[in-house]
């Protein structure tokens, strides 16, 4: 369950993320933070989530579906 809410809010995270560099974009105020912080963000999320679940594979914590056959 906790393993849930961690991927849960950091895909929750990398969506908000997404969301305030498209704003920036949007409005193009050259006084606001660069769009590159948020998308950088994004990404760093999305690598934290992918070894958070390999970890959590190797170690037990989750197990994948059986193979169909």
């Amino acid at each position: 369950m906790l393993v849930k809410l961690i991927v849960g809010g950091l895909l929750l995270f990398m969506v908000y993320n997404l969301f305030r560099a498209m704003m920036i974009m949007l409005k193009n105020d050259p006084n606001q933070p660069p769009m590159s912080k948020f998308i950088g963000r994004r990404v760093l999320a999305s690598a934290v989530i992918i070894i958070f679940l390999l970890v959590a594979v190797a170690t037990g914590l989750i197990t994948p579906n059986p193979r169909p056959y």
